[in-house]
């Protein structure tokens, strides 16, 4: 038993020995240097920035559509370069070709997924592709790099083909008087893409795969509590309301996808991530992305909770006595067109900042700035994923347009939602030390 017991010991520390899982790219022929190590990133945070700015850079208005369009984008490029260096499971695009060249496969790989996404920005995107290939020098790996990032934008856009992406997502909802029940909130008169719910996931196993739990009952004291908070600290002429959480609330109001993506970037800024490992992170994160939008919707419209702006000015019928209505109450800034629980808008960001803690280290520091911000504080700053998560989902209570509970139940879902995506997508290979 003893000889068995050693024999198991030392089987393992040679097997830990034997096997590493890649770091974003794959060993050389001689098992000296990986195939890209020498190739700079720069080619995938230009076209993040470069799709922000096809769907309107600062007068971006696409959410939903977005975070659809992003997670295809950053999936075409890394399926691309992981054709010429196979280190992680691919997604949609199954080939390998490694005598491509990597830059212009994953500049052509965004062009071609951008350009059938947008095609009335087709001279933008192809003066941006002129510019990505510049320096990359001419002949049969250039031609065979664009050839590739084709494909793998090709594949991408097939699976995606028939999703029901393209509705129209402004529908009309019959007025009800339930209490507690989602009414339109002003300035709008419809409610925001109820095809959504249904929306095919890119990461997850199916839309309601991390539905939360019920919200609190409305005759509940945790319900009258977050009632009163976002009612005292949410209202657009608000005493308490410390001119920080001002700050923070309206930094934070733009798109959450628009924002974690240039979270990514801001934290990347500095760091020496390989071209590979780099695709492969804005994958993930867009992934998540896209799949909390897909599940936040799927639990809004299944509780269909109404937001603080109807339970407040009609607190009257909501049968608690700890509650008290205000028919004059307005949010410090608008109230989407959608139901309020639970908070999206906090699950994408717990998403986000979950992948990247995951790739990362949650410990990051980095430096932002947002469209949305005050102009005299355009910029904040953050000590880790999880921090700025937190202030996320804390901004929607502070500027009214949340209450508490349905901010922690969307933190919660971006969690899992984030850490499945991680544990289950684009995982190292693992390969043998040569």
């Amino acid at each position: 038993m003893k000889k068995l017991n050693m024999f198991t010991i030392l089987f393992s520390v040679l097997l830990l020995l034997a096997c590493k899982f890649s770091n974003g790219v794959d060993p050389s022929a001689d098992g000296k240097k990986p195939l890209l190590a020498n190739y700079s990133n720069q080619v995938i945070l230009d076209w993040n920035q470069m799709a922000y700015q096809a769907m309107g850079g600062p007068a971006y208005q696409h959410s939903l559509l977005a975070s659809r369009i992003n997670a295809m984008v950053h999936l075409a490029m890394h399926d691309a370069l992981n054709s010429i260096a196979p280190a992680y499971q691919t997604y949609a695009f199954f080939r390998e070709e490694r005598d491509a060249e990597p830059i212009a496969a994953a500049a052509s790989a965004a062009h071609a997924v951008l350009t059938a996404s947008f095609p009335d920005k087709k001279a933008m995107l192809d003066s941006a592709l002129t510019q990505s290939l510049a320096k990359v020098p001419t002949g049969d790996r250039l031609n065979r790099g664009i050839a590739l990032g084709k494909e793998a934008a090709g594949a991408i856009l097939a699976k995606r083909q028939n999703d029901g992406a393209l509705q129209d997502p402004i529908a009309v909802i019959d007025p009800t008087a339930q209490p507690g029940e989602y009414q339109v909130v002003t300035p709008f008169n419809f409610i925001f893409a109820p095809f959504w719910k249904q929306m095919q996931p890119f990461g997850l196993t199916a839309p309601n795969q991390f539905r939360v739990g019920p919200q609190p009952a409305l005759i509940s004291q945790e319900y009258a509590r977050d009632f009163e908070e976002v009612k005292t600290v949410g209202m657009k002429d608000s005493k308490t309301r410390t001119a920080d959480q001002t700050a923070y609330g309206k930094f934070w109001y733009e798109f959450s996808e628009a924002g974690w993506n240039r979270v990514a970037r801001a934290a990347l800024s500095g760091r020496k991530l390989d071209l590979l490992a780099t695709a492969r992170l804005f994958a993930l994160v867009n992934m998540a992305l896209a799949d909390a939008y897909t599940a936040g919707w799927e639990s809004k419209f299944y509780y269909n909770f109404w937001r603080p702006l109807t339970a407040i000015q009609k607190a009257e019928t909501d049968g608690n006595d700890m509650t008290s209505a205000d028919a004059s109450w307005e949010p410090l800034l608008p109230t989407p067109p959608v139901q309020d629980y639970p908070s999206t808008h906090s699950a994408l960001g717990n998403a986000a900042a979950t992948v990247l803690a995951n790739v990362l280290g949650d410990k990051t520091g980095f430096s932002m700035n947002s469209p949305t911000a005050d102009p005299a504080t355009p910029t904040r700053s953050f000590r880790s994923f999880s921090q700025a998560a937190q202030e996320n989902a804390d901004s929607r209570v502070r500027i009214g347009i949340h209450f508490r509970f349905s901010c922690d139940a969307g933190l919660d879902m971006g969690g899992k939602i984030g850490q499945w995506t991680v544990d289950n997508h684009l995982k190292p290979k693992v390969t043998a030390i040569r």
